[in-house]
Formats: structure tokens, C-alpha cells, sequence
């Protein structure tokens, strides 16, 4: 395993903390906004409790008002049209006589009629019995006034409410919605000018059922929370909408931001890897040609005095000959390319390539499918820069084939009106994590070979305005494809 593959996974998650981070302070902000929507929803929902508790205060406090009045209005008929009657009629109050409870509950009864009340009590003074009900089945029992009865016999009146259910009520999850209302009031001796005297004759007391209001009441608390429900889900929805394309848009930018760093470092590094290399390749080529031409003396010198011996120089030869061209693949990777544009035959640079080729072709049994589209345009190239690519990529094809494998060359028009080369070999493939390499300076998988054939195959598609991609699976084979612009 090539430095490369053991580095590619560092940088990816270099590449993804410097992601994270530029993400950082949006996803603050993100939650920051969702944590205010969430306070903004307990408040709305709290603003709801407090106007149902405000509506049933008043709603208590008017009932409450009105209750009195009544109670009042009810002291003071009853003193009036029974009280002071009975006592002159009867010689004084006995309700257990039929004319005398029926005298009382007529009064009560046309003064309370219409009047939606559910019951008038009236309890004895000396002890807490009821005297007197329009509930006939509460007459006679005891202790039913609790403690409100005692502090209307101290002369204070006093209300109690009692409800039950909630906005659960009304999904019928919970109890069934109730509120009754009971107002107790001193029943005293009316004196004249109608004026209350300080005599308590015993307790009044006015129930009256409540419960359409205070289901009113739940109703508008359940109404405010689905209107608050509604618009936090509407604003929650919006918000996140605004979020998440606010978060594509960053992470989109954060992306191209770390290409273009990408991109930068490599060029820096490419410019300075030339610079060395031009130095180096340089300072190599002159010892290697001196070193070259002294070889071949020797080999001339050596088969006259020694013969049988010359191989020996034929192969110091050799080597320096591919010393030189790993020498001059260096000069053209560090050379700055400037190609020589000029109208030329794509099909003509294919046929010339293949031609030189052809004995390797037949040599590894490979066979040879042209495909070359006729009569397309030519293009602005530099056909011998051209040409040396187009070389590169075919050698790498068939050294990729072992033995009695299939190339593959078509030409053809592209969609943006250029040209499509496409070579596709049948050899073993490259591996996805491989694939995204090829192209960088010094990669490969070879015993032999600098790496830079490629590297310098993708300088010169680029000096052209043109693209190349490759695609491969591993056993089918890899497919290269150069598109060069319209002319």
C-alpha cells in the first residue's frame, strides 16, 4: 500500500472537521432559533392558562355580584310578603304547616322565576337544618351548609365554587366539564325604608349551575392553544425550512471553500515540485548523455579487444537511455505547458498513435475495435502535445490487458457540439480508491514507472480547454474519455 492510500482517509476527516467547523456557528444559531420557538410556544401557552384563569375569576366574581343582589332581593320579599304576613295571620312561623310553606314557596318562586336558578335555600338560624328548600328532599336535613353557612350566621356572605375538567374534557379524556356556584347570605329582618336590621333569622342560600359558562371558558383556553399550536407548528415549519436551506447553501460554500483550499495547496505544491524537478532533471541530463556516449566507445572498444564482452556496455546503454526518459518525463511535468493550437484531424492523431503501436498490439495478442466517426471537425490542437497524450493513455491501456484482451477506440461527436474520444480497455480495472488518484504527480501501482504519465496527460487535456473522465470496475475493465471543445 502506496503513502497515498494510507493518507487518503486522514485527509477525509481532516477534510470533514474543517466542514464541521465552518458549520459551527450556523448550527448555533440553528439552535438558538428552535430553542426560541420552543420558549416562544411555553410562553403562548401559558398566556393561555393565565386568560382562562382571568376568565373564570370574572366569570366567578359577576356570578358572584349577582348572586348577592338576588339574595338580597330575596331577604327582602320573603320578609315582606311572608315573614311579616305569617307572623300577623299565623301568630308566628311554623313552616311545617302546609299554608305557611306554601305562602313562602310561592314568594320564592316569582321571585326567582326566569331567573335560571337551580335552588333557594334557607337554613334555621339555631342550627344547621335546612328549613326551607325548592329542592323538597334537602328539607329537614342537617349540616349540608358547611362552613359557609357559619360564616353567613356571623354575618358574612360568602360564595364557594366548584368545577371540574379541563381542555382534556373536551376529547373526552378526562372528567366531564361542571362548575356550580353557591352563595350564602344572613337572612335578616328588613326594617323600615327597607334597610337591613341587625337580626339574622337564619341563612339563605342560591345555587345556580354554572357549567355552560366555564365550558365556554375551556373552550376559548382550547381554542387559544390550537391557534398558538397551529402558528408555532406554521413558524416552526418556515423556520426550518429557512434552516435547512440556510444549511445547504453554508455546508454547499464550506464544500467549495475546501476544494478551492484544495486546489490551492496543490497548485503550491505542484509549483514548487516543478521547480525541483526542472533543477534536478537539469542538473541529471548532462552527466547522462556524457555517460551515454562514454558507453558507447567502450561497447565499440570493447567488441574489437574483447569481443564477446560488449553486452556488458550495451547495457550501461540501456539504462542511461531510460534515465533519460524518466529525466525528460520530469522536464515535461515541471515544463509549463503553452500548446501550439492549430486545426487538426482527431481521427489522423488516433490512426498515428495506433500505428506506432501496433506490433505492441499484436505482440500481447490484443484486439484492436476502431470506431472513428467520419467527418468530424477539426479542433484547435497541438498535435504533437496532442499525441503524446493520447499515447499515454493507450500504452496504459494495453499494459492493463495481459494477454488477448480487447481495446476499444471510438470518436464521435459530444453534446456541446466537440469531440468525444473514448478508450476502453477489457484488463483488470482500478479500484474506486485508486480511481480518484490517477492523476496526481508520482502515483502508481507498477513495479517501474515514475507515476507522472497520467499527471502529464491531465496537463495537456487541460492546456486544451478540454475534459477527461475515467471510469472502471475492478475485472471489467476502464473506460477514459477526453471531450475537446467546440472549435
Amino acid at each position: 500500500m502506496s503513502k497515498e492510500e494510507v493518507m487518503h482517509p486522514v485527509k477525509k476527516n481532516v477534510q470533514k472537521e474543517q466542514l464541521e467547523a465552518g458549520l459551527k456557528p450556523f448550527l448555533l444559531v440553528k439552535y438558538f432559533s428552535f430553542s426560541s420557538l420552543a420558549v416562544i410556544l411555553v410562553f403562548t401557552l401559558l398566556l393561555s392558562w393565565i386568560i382562562s384563569e382571568n376568565a373564570r375569576k370574572i366569570m366567578l366574581q359577576q356570578n358572584e355580584e349577582y348572586s348577592l343582589l338576588l339574595a338580597e332581593n330575596i331577604n327582602q320579599q320573603v320578609f315582606r310578603r311572608f315573614v311579616l304576613p305569617a307572623v300577623i295571620r299565623y301568630g308566628g312561623i311554623a313552616l311545617r304547616k302546609p299554608e305557611q310553606f306554601e305562602l313562602l314557596d310561592s314568594v320564592i318562586k316569582g321571585v326567582t322565576q326566569g331567573l335560571k336558578i337551580d335552588s333557594v335555600t334557607i337554613y334555621d338560624s339555631s342550627m344547621n337544618i335546612v328549613s326551607y328548600s325548592t329542592l323538597h328532599d334537602r328539607i329537614g336535613k342537617k349540616d349540608l351548609g358547611g362552613p359557609e353557612y357559619y360564616k353567613a350566621i356571623g354575618g358574612n356572605p360568602n360564595s364557594r365554587l366548584t368545577y371540574s375538567g379541563s381542555v382534556f374534557s373536551l376529547l373526552h379524556l378526562t372528567h366531564e366539564i361542571r362548575c356550580n356556584l353557591k352563595t350564602y347570605i344572613p337572612f335578616r329582618q328588613v326594617l323600615q325604608g327597607g334597610k337591613e336590621g341587625d337580626l339574622i333569622m337564619g341563612v339563605i342560600e342560591i345555587e345556580k349551575d354554572l357549567s355552560r359558562n366555564y365550558s365556554n371558558i375551556i373552550r376559548l383556553q382550547g381554542r387559544i392553544i390550537i391557534v398558538s399550536s397551529v402558528l408555532m407548528a406554521i413558524l416552526f415549519l418556515v423556520l426550518r425550512s429557512i434552516v435547512s436551506r440556510g444549511s445547504i447553501i453554508i455546508e454547499r460554500r464550506a464544500v467549495e471553500r475546501l476544494k478551492l483550499e484544495e486546489k490551492l495547496n496543490q497548485a503550491e505544491r505542484l509549483a514548487h515540485l516543478g521547480t525541483m524537478v526542472a533543477t534536478v532533471s537539469h542538473e541529471i541530463k548532462s552527466p547522462l548523455g556524457i555517460v551515454r556516449s562514454t558507453a558507447e566507445i567502450l561497447e565499440k572498444r570493447i567488441r574489437k579487444i574483447a569481443p564477446g564482452n560488449e553486452h556488458l556496455a550495451k547495457i550501461v546503454v540501456d539504462e542511461t537511455i531510460r534515465l533519460n526518459n524518466i529525466v525528460v518525463e520530469f522536464l515535461d511535468f515541471a515544463r509549463p505547458l503553452k500548446p501550439n493550437l492549430a486545426l487538426c484531424s482527431v481521427n489522423d492523431s488516433v490512426r498515428k498513435v495506433l500505428d506506432f503501436l501496433s506490433s505492441e498490439l499484436k505482440n500481447k495478442n490484443i484486439e484492436l475495435v476502431m470506431d472513428l466517426a467520419p467527418g468530424l471537425n477539426r479542433c484547435n490542437l497541438d498535435q504533437e502535445l496532442f499525441y503524446r497524450a493520447l499515447f499515454n493513455i493507450i500504452v496504459n491501456a494495453i499494459q492493463a490487458i495481459d494477454k488477448e484482451g480487447r481495446l476499444q477506440i471510438s470518436t464521435m461527436k459530444s453534446a456541446n457540439k466537440g469531440i468525444d474520444i473514448v478508450i476502453k480497455d477489457s484488463g483488470g480495472g482500478i479500484s474506486e480508491d485508486m480511481i480518484h488518484q490517477i492523476f496526481q504527480p508520482f502515483f502508481t501501482n507498477k513495479n517501474k514507472g515514475t507515476g507522472l504519465g497520467l499527471a502529464i496527460v491531465k496537463n495537456i487535456i487541460d492546456s486544451h480547454g478540454a475534459d477527461i473522465e475515467v471510469e472502471s470496475k475492478i475485472g471489467e475493465g476502464t473506460t477514459f474519455k477526453v471531450t475537446l471543445p467546440p472549435r
